[in-house]
């Protein structure tokens, strides 16, 4: 999830044959073009994504890349496996190999994936703090009954850890299926809560991650993650930091 960030004067140094002492300057002549703007200070910041002109060459033009992928079972969430087909393999996009997962699923597991060039945008989403809600739904070998609802609405405690989980909302959907929401994402947490009742997970697919949803693309499948989900899920991470 690497972002990359640097003052303009070190940024042209590195991209040009000016130096950073040269930078002022080019500013004062009026040869840089920041997103389309005339640069006015050395310190101003230039990210992976900012499309940097000098002297009408374009030195750097790069577009973020937010995609959501229906992963299916037996695909594993790394970039490269020597042995198994990959999230990536998957995908055909010209900045495919720029890509990193934000939020894996184990080998078995199913439902969405989000893979974003954006370090900054994916670190956000990623950290605890966030709170962004996950939701699941699971399949198990045992019926289910109201109990497990108050048991995952107050946390259950993980001795190898020593915490309780944060509370998490479940909706019985059927006796053996159920949806369940939480904040968090322990190691195995979905397999591990529901075996404080010796009750197996059969099949575990993740439905949504924050106001991203993967109801509305077929397994094995992607698309773009629109505008308006990263607006909901950046106001949610505001929410959760505030």
């Amino acid at each position: 999830m690497k972002s990359t960030t640097a003052r303009l004067d070190r940024f042209i140094s590195q991209h040009s044959g000016f130096t950073i002492a040269d930078t002022r300057i080019l500013i004062a002549q009026k040869r840089i073009l920041l997103d389309g703007c005339l640069a006015d200070s050395i310190q101003q910041r230039v990210t992976e994504f900012t499309h940097v002109i000098l002297d009408g060459k374009c030195l750097q033009d790069n577009a973020p890349v937010y995609i959501k992928l229906n992963k299916p079972k037996g695909v594993v969430s790394a970039t490269k496996d020597k042995m198994h087909s990959t999230v990536l393999d998957i995908i055909e996009h010209p900045q495919k190999d720029h890509l990193h997962i934000v939020g894996r699923l184990d080998f078995n597991t199913t439902g969405l994936v989000v893979l974003t060039n954006d370090g900054a945008w994916s670190r956000k989403i990623s950290l605890p703090e966030t709170k962004l809600e996950k939701t699941y739904e699971v399949t198990l070998s045992k019926s289910l009954t109201e109990d497990y609802i108050a048991v995952f609405r107050d946390g259950i405690y993980f001795g190898y850890e020593d915490i309780t989980t944060h509370p998490a909302h479940l909706e019985i959907l059927s006796d053996y299926r159920a949806r369940l929401s939480l904040i968090e994402g322990k190691y195995h947490q979905v397999k591990r809560m529901f075996g404080y009742f010796q009750n197996e997970v059969l099949a575990l697919h993740r439905v949504s991650v924050g106001g991203i949803s993967i109801e509305d693309v077929e397994v094995g499948e992607y698309r773009h993650i629109t505008e308006s989900e990263r607006e909901i899920v950046d106001r949610q991470c505001v929410r959760s930091d505030s």
